[in-house]
């Protein structure tokens, strides 16, 4: 028995495992933070606490306090920082799409149907995509843009559909749904890499030597981690993209995922108001009534 391929398969399962686990804790946790910053109470004169509120898990009261200082210098080193969730996903999605994808390139990248490439340039034009999509959004972050949030919206929402559309033209369809929600997902991590993570240790670094910590870091980490939020179900849905297939090859499949893109967006919207005890109910109504005229289409437009 050759034990070459077995041992890949089960490199496989173990892969495919670990991706899913991992990625359920770094969303959850991302989820519960978001979560909790919307629902604790922020009308509070005090020159240490920022919010406050309660929760209630396993038949026990848990007091939440968001601080404006640093905690006592014995917990410092007892912190809990969530970061490893972020950095195992990434690791592991990286790894199964080498294991799976570019181990395959000839058959699952390149387009038959369309451009022709060599495996060799597949992979690379995969890897590149990658590398300019953090690149664009890094840049557009650290830019004046951010400070229109409609004007940032809109560049989004552009990027998204050519995004789409030019990784459709280029890979075969599987593949391309694939590769936006890998820029996505490279992108969510490169927030916690570069941005969430290292403004953090810079904060508990202040705070070790007693000095007051800059609030422009908090507030950065946290619109990447806003970011991160927003665009989680657009990445869930392109990673699972290969259970429906009417879509991945519809012939308008690149629109389709645009504006599946601004629904699941608009829904997670709808939760964060919500959160913050702002109802707006017709968001969420909108949005499921979007959907259903979207699926419409798609079968009329087949």
């Amino acid at each position: 028995m050759e034990f070459s391929p077995y041992i890949i398969k089960w490199l496989e399962v173990i892969l495919r495992w670990g991706h899913v686990l991992f990625s359920i804790l770094w969303v959850g946790n991302s989820f519960l933070f978001n979560y909790l910053d919307n629902k604790l109470n922020k009308n509070i004169t005090s020159n240490e606490i920022d919010g406050e509120g309660y929760l209630m898990h396993s038949g026990y009261y848990y007091k939440l306090t968001r601080l404006k200082i640093s905690p006592p210098t014995n917990y410092i080193n007892k912190l809990v920082i969530f970061k490893w969730q972020s950095y195992l996903t990434f690791i592991t999605g990286i790894l199964l799409l080498v294991v799976i994808y570019y181990k395959n390139a000839g058959m699952l990248i390149v387009d038959r149907k369309g451009i022709q490439f060599s495996p060799l340039i597949a992979i690379g034009l995969s890897l590149l995509s990658l590398i300019v999509g953090w690149i664009t959004y890094d840049l557009i972050c650290k830019s004046n843009l951010t400070n229109n949030k409609f004007f940032f919206l809109i560049i989004g929402i552009v990027l998204l559909f050519l995004t789409s559309y030019v990784l459709t033209e280029l890979f075969s369809a599987k593949f391309a749904f694939l590769s936006v929600g890998l820029i996505l997902g490279t992108n969510m991590f490169g927030n916690v890499f570069t941005v969430i993570i290292p403004n953090q240790m810079n904060i508990i670094n202040s705070s070790k030597r007693n000095e007051k910590f800059d609030m422009s870091l908090s507030l950065a980490a946290k619109q990447r981690s806003i970011h991160n939020n927003y665009v989680t179900f657009l990445v869930l849905f392109t990673m699972l993209s290969g259970h429906y297939s009417f879509i991945v090859y519809h012939k308008y499949s690149w629109i389709i995922l645009g504006l599946i893109g601004i629904i699941l967006a608009l829904v997670r919207h709808y939760f964060n108001l919500r959160g913050r005890n702002i109802h707006r109910l017709y968001i969420l109504v909108s949005s499921i009534i979007s959907f259903i005229v979207l699926a419409f289409l798609v079968v009329y437009f087949k």
